[in-house]
């Protein structure tokens, strides 16, 4: 299974991503965003299966949830960035 991760400004904007998408039926759990993600010191992010990451991007849009930037994350961990 391939996941994705889309990075939140905060702890409250990640958590509150999350609950609008399990409403929506997109399970994603809060994380805090690895290393070299974000050049910002304290960032999280959810994650969730990358055939929901369209969907769910579209979502949060839609409902004001300000995003950053996106990526899927390879069979050995490594992160490449979605582009917008």
């Amino acid at each position: 299974m391939q996941y994705s991760l889309i990075l939140c400004r905060s702890l409250t904007y990640a958590q509150r991503a999350a609950r609008m998408l399990e409403r929506a039926g997109i399970t994603a759990t809060v994380r805090r965003a690895p290393q070299g993600a974000s050049d910002r010191g304290c960032t999280y992010a959810l994650k969730l299966r990358t055939s929901a990451l369209a969907r769910a991007v579209e979502i949060l849009k839609n409902a004001g949830i300000p995003l950053g930037r996106q990526f899927h994350i390879a069979e050995d961990g490594s992160l490449r960035e979605v582009e917008a």
